[in-house]
């Protein structure tokens, strides 16, 4: 799709950090809805080199990265020849954000090697296009204290956060008495923490409404996904934790909700689709036509919503914890999680050692009431070893 745009629209040079998984595919797709447009300079991924390789062959982008250095001559041996510069290892992807011809940066990397890019592209005065949610979960403070510095926008990819900024247009200077991030459920909402113990794996993969990355669907179904989404709100839209609440709603229509200080609520509608935050990211303040399928009230005659289970799906209730303490302490929950999150995956352990050790990881790690960015990396650091440590006695 070519569609028309608006006759004042300015074309904009992209980097995207994480090109080969779910949100990066989705959003080439969108690039490629509008080549008059979104001019693709940059492309990274870290291990799928077969997949960057016949990414960069189609988009042509100026300039691509594979972090693990160990692709890279095969990348190179690939694009050499078609004019394409190929760059690898973990400063590289710093590098190529502070580029020119870079205007936004949509940083879709995993977890926590999302951070020191994106500080840099905000260094860089580069806007932000953020669906890293860990960046903000490990170091908002200093991402958003950053940001402010260098007058860089940050926009929410997330469907949630998405909606919450939309909701949030025309009414930046009313006062928010609370945000309702809408949550799924994920494959196991009602279930007893007794059905939870033999989980394995590929149900936990197997998300009701959303396609989206192993990590992340993980995430989703124990929960610990809307307790970063907690986090990042907070940072997002600088609100206290009490402004801040979760509500399940399965049919993931309602993408979240704004309530006023007079009462009134706004929520944003749609069917579950992550092209939508994608392109409204990338062409804010504009709204550029799209052919994606459209949501009917008669194909949802009844919306529901419920309490989230916070004993059972211990994660939820750690996030806000980790919220309530501040400093590094979700610095360190999210360093614990990855470290358990792989490790089920690997099947080393089961579904409801993640919370577990998670739990042990951030009360045993020293929490920094006012770090710096070197702390974040120490605690990272510390919360991993202890994690694995933890692992070890499960």
């Amino acid at each position: 799709m070519n569609t028309p745009l608006p006759e004042d629209a300015e074309k904009k040079g992209i980097a995207l950090l994480g090109s080969t998984g779910s949100i990066g595919e989705q959003t080439l797709t969108v690039v490629a809805n509008y080549p008059d447009y979104f001019e693709l300079e940059v492309i990274t991924a870290h291990n799928n080199a077969d997949r960057l390789i016949e990414q960069a062959l189609q988009f042509r982008p100026k300039t691509v990265v594979i972090s693990n250095d160990e692709h890279y001559e095969r990348v190179n041996d690939a694009l050499w020849e078609h004019d394409i510069h190929v760059f690898a290892g973990a400063d590289a992807l710093c590098q190529v954000v502070e580029y020119g011809e870079v205007d936004v940066v949509l940083t879709a990397l995993v977890g926590y090697a999302g951070l020191q890019p994106t500080l840099r592209a905000i260094e860089a005065k580069k806007n932000i296009a953020l669906a890293n949610k860990e960046t903000l979960v490990v170091a908002g403070a200093l991402v958003t204290k950053l940001a402010r510095e260098n007058g860089v926008n940050i926009y929410p990819v997330d469907s949630e956060h998405s909606a919450i900024f939309q909701c949030l247009v025309g009414e930046f200077h009313n006062t928010i008495e609370k945000i309702y991030l809408t949550a799924s459920g994920g494959p196991f909402r009602g279930w007893t923490t007794k059905e939870l113990e033999n989980v394995q794996p590929e149900q936990a993969l197997k998300h009701p409404n959303w396609d989206m990355g192993a990590k992340i669907t993980i995430d989703s179904a124990t929960l610990m996904n809307k307790g970063l989404e907690v986090i990042e709100a907070m940072w997002l839209f600088h609100l206290k934790p009490e402004q801040v609440d979760v509500i399940v709603h399965p049919q993931s229509i309602i993408h979240s909700i704004v309530q006023f200080e007079d009462g009134s609520m706004k929520a944003q509608m749609g069917l579950p689709d992550m092209k939508l935050p994608i392109q409204y990211a990338l062409t804010y303040p504009e709204r550029f036509k799209t052919n994606f399928p459209r949501f009917n009230f008669l194909d949802y005659p009844s919306l529901t919503f419920e309490q989230p289970d916070r004993s059972t799906f211990k994660n939820l209730d750690l996030a806000f914890r980790a919220m309530e303490i501040g400093g590094t302490a979700a610095c360190a929950l999210n360093a614990a999680n990855e470290v358990t999150v792989q490790a089920f995956l690997d099947g080393k352990i089961g579904f409801l050692d993640i919370a577990a050790v998670n739990e042990k990881t951030m009360t045993n790690v020293r929490t920094i009431e006012q770090p710096n960015y070197e702390d974040y990396v120490k605690v990272d650091e510390a919360a991993r070893a202890k994690a694995r440590e933890l692992l070890d006695q499960v």
